[in-house]
């Protein structure tokens, strides 16, 4: 009888270890089964990702002569303003300033080979590319046009000169000037005006890629 007992004893182990294999095995089936549907995606190759809309600066030089709501007299004030800020001086003999006409001394914007050829590359449209320049400089004339009482064009023009060194002789020689200089000033003066800078990053729609 004690025999039975323990026959059935060990039976009744063995039954439950099967079973629990059993599960063991069906649960691991199961993680297998859920890894694959979540892992497993035929289409990932063509999906794309929105990276947001990209945060370029980027925009056209402003029109030249710009049109600006303000009194001339009060728009006169902040040309000179602006011309300050940027350190560049008025030629008062040159100038008539009660009627909105303004010439600039000239303004030396670089020094040195190096950096004069970087920056002439910017302010002037360079004709002959193996000149050795050694210095660039602007000279701005600013003409307020009246339109109406509130209503004004601001004209920008822009000489550019450089000056390129050949042994003892160094002679400044007037370039075309790329638009630059008036933007940079126009841009200065709309930000001193109206309290929005041209310059502010912009929001640039990037075209989606066609298959």
């Amino acid at each position: 009888m004690k025999q039975i007992s323990i026959i059935f004893s060990i039976a009744f182990l063995l039954t439950t270890a099967v079973f629990a294999q059993k599960g063991v095995d069906s649960q691991t089936q199961k993680i297998k089964e859920e890894g694959n549907k979540s892992t497993s995606r035929s289409n990932d190759v063509t999906r794309s990702f929105d990276w947001g809309k990209g945060k370029t600066k980027v925009r056209e030089m402003l029109a030249n002569p710009y049109k600006i709501n303000s009194r001339r007299d009060v728009l006169v004030e902040n040309i000179l303003f602006t011309l300050r800020e940027k350190k560049i001086l008025v030629d008062e003999a040159a100038s008539r300033v009660k009627d909105g006409f303004i010439i600039t001394q000239p303004f030396v914007f670089a020094k040195g080979a190096v950096i004069t050829q970087n920056e002439l590359n910017r302010y002037a449209v360079i004709q002959d590319p193996g000149t050795v320049w050694t210095r660039g400089q602007f000279t701005l004339t600013i003409e307020v046009q009246p339109i109406d009482g509130i209503q004004n064009n601001i004209n920008v023009t822009a000489k550019v000169e450089g000056r390129a060194g050949n042994g003892l002789v160094a002679e400044w020689t007037t370039l075309q000037s790329s638009g630059a200089a008036e933007d940079e000033f126009l841009s200065k003066l709309v930000e001193l005006v109206t309290g929005n800078s041209p310059d502010a990053p912009q929001d640039v729609e990037q075209p989606l890629n066609k298959k």
